[in-house]
């Protein structure tokens, strides 16, 4: 407790460790010089300094003097070089000015200083140890002896008694620092083994790590994805609510125009009748009856009312028509299924395949690049090509869904689609979407004409996906948003080919399958 005590009267109030360079305000508190003058800084805005212990004030910043004989004292319980991180030690017989032990004696019980150890007995069995407050542990609870054998059976530290009179009476005993060896050598095998452990853990932890950001990033890259569809949805939905509605006021324009004109008919047909009535009532008013008799004009009215005369048509006014409600109805029906019908999740998701160029299919007028991806062509001034035009891809498809993508050149003439294999050098069947003079066309080669998608492509990227089951292939343009073109439906017999044609005429057409 003394020891304690008189280390709290060496500990600066601030940091609460042993002083170094202690110094003394004019108050007479002591304290660390680095941890007064931080302090002191930290109040110089206030333009008032205070003694953190008293709390008396200073106009004026302090002071500071040195106390050597503070520090002098200070140095004795300072920890030594090489063991800060460790419990501190007090010298068991510094009792009036304590000093950090150096060694503990099991048998003594007690830590010494260095100069206390140089006055020590020698003899063997005051066994030297590390300094350490836990002596007791050192000797036996029973015979109050160290603790000099281990005894393998009970597997615990006993003294030289327990061995001989006590319960390990015939037990294996072994050198503690045997016993320890021992217990080092299982251990350091139980640590390689808890290593290779932690090793594979960590290996795992890395995968896991590696997908859990993989998995972030195919995240991230479907959400722009499926933003950009809904941008396309939103702005498909948006022209074809104005197509629609141009169209409902074009039939609403026809109708009113038929009827506008049946309506300035029937109202000049009124106004004719209005003047006859008018000129019949005049007649009718004359009181003199040889004016009547004699007024050729009374024959003609009476003949003219005995008429036939249609003054309303009912079937002509049925024919001038409504709005066919119907057919906006069945527009708007086969317009958004047709949509939904081209979202197709799987174009999203699924990766642009890695298709190759089959240079055996190539014509005599076009390159592949080493890679077999691009496709270009080289002359156009030789003779016919010896091989069709079409190019096809190595690969085939014959069951699934694919997707993959192709850039083209910005001018030239141009087709990307799928074929059915060559049979002698012809192509069987084949759909495709063709750009010719500026114009964007979707073509059947077999059976069906081409159908006019738009007036001009400004896009040269496209997204080709094949559901071969479902028999349908659809064109997207790779732009922003990302447009779909058009979707073949069919029913597909033979295993299909990725197909490209280029122009031999026009040397600036190419076409490159993207990775």
């Amino acid at each position: 407790m003394a020891t304690t005590d008189l280390r709290d009267e060496v500990s600066c109030s601030i940091c609460l460790s042993v002083y170094t360079d202690p110094v003394t305000l004019r108050c007479g508190h002591n304290f660390c010089w680095d941890c007064i003058s931080c302090l002191l800084d930290s109040q110089r805005d206030s333009r008032t300094y205070t003694c953190p212990d008293c709390r008396k004030e200073f106009s004026q910043r302090p002071s500071l003097y040195r106390n050597v004989t503070l520090r002098s004292i200070a140095r004795h319980f300072q920890i030594p070089e090489g063991q800060h991180g460790k419990a501190t030690v007090m010298c068991t017989y510094c009792l009036h000015c304590p000093v950090v032990a150096v060694t503990s004696c099991v048998l003594c019980e007690a830590s010494l200083c260095g100069k206390h150890l140089d006055v020590h007995n020698k003899a063997s069995e005051h066994v030297l140890i590390d300094p350490t407050v836990s002596l007791k542990n050192r000797k036996c609870s029973v015979h109050k002896k160290i603790l000099e054998y281990y005894c393998s059976e009970d597997e615990m530290c006993i003294c030289v008694y327990c061995r001989v009179d006590g319960d390990h009476t015939g037990h294996q005993v072994q050198s503690p620092d045997d016993a320890s060896e021992e217990k080092k050598t299982k251990m350091t095998k139980v640590l390689e083994t808890l290593t290779s452990k932690k090793t594979e853990t960590e290996i795992k932890i890395q995968n896991l790590q590696e997908r859990l950001i993989k998995q972030q990033e195919k995240a991230s890259e479907i959400k722009g994805k499926v933003s950009t569809l809904f941008v396309d949805i939103r702005k498909q939905l948006e022209n074809l609510e104005k197509r629609i509605i141009n169209d409902i006021y074009r039939q609403e324009k026809r109708v009113s125009n038929v009827v506008s004109a049946l309506i300035q008919e029937l109202e000049t047909k009124k106004n004719h009748l209005s003047k006859k009535m008018g000129q019949i009532e005049d007649l009718c008013q004359v009181t003199d009856p040889l004016l009547i008799l004699q007024d050729p004009s009374c024959e003609d009215y009476i003949q003219y009312g005995q008429e036939d005369d249609e003054v309303l048509n009912d079937q002509k006014i049925e024919d001038t028509g409504d709005l066919d409600e119907a057919q906006i109805k069945k527009t708007i029906h086969d317009q958004v299924s047709d949509l939904t019908t081209h979202v197709n999740a799987c174009l999203f998701l699924l990766d642009p395949l890695d298709l190759s160029l089959d240079v055996n299919t190539a014509a005599n007028n076009l390159s592949i690049s080493e890679d077999l991806k691009t496709a270009w062509v080289t002359s156009t001034d030789q003779e016919p090509p010896v091989c069709p035009e079409r190019l096809l891809s190595i690969q085939t498809f014959s069951s699934g869904q694919h997707y993959w993508e192709v850039d083209t050149s910005q001018s030239g003439d141009w087709k990307l689609g799928v074929s059915y294999p060559f049979v002698d050098g012809v192509c069987e069947d084949s759909w495709c979407l063709w750009r010719n003079n500026d114009q964007c066309s979707a073509v059947h080669e077999k059976s069906v004409g081409p159908v006019a998608l738009c007036s001009k492509l400004y896009c040269t990227s496209f997204g080709v996906f094949l559901d071969y089951e479902a028999g349908r292939l659809s064109f997207y343009q790779l732009g922003d948003p990302i447009r779909h073109l058009h979707t073949f439906s069919a029913t597909f017999t033979e295993p299909l080919h990725a197909s490209f044609w280029l122009n031999s005429k026009d040397s600036k057409a190419w076409v490159e399958i993207k990775t």
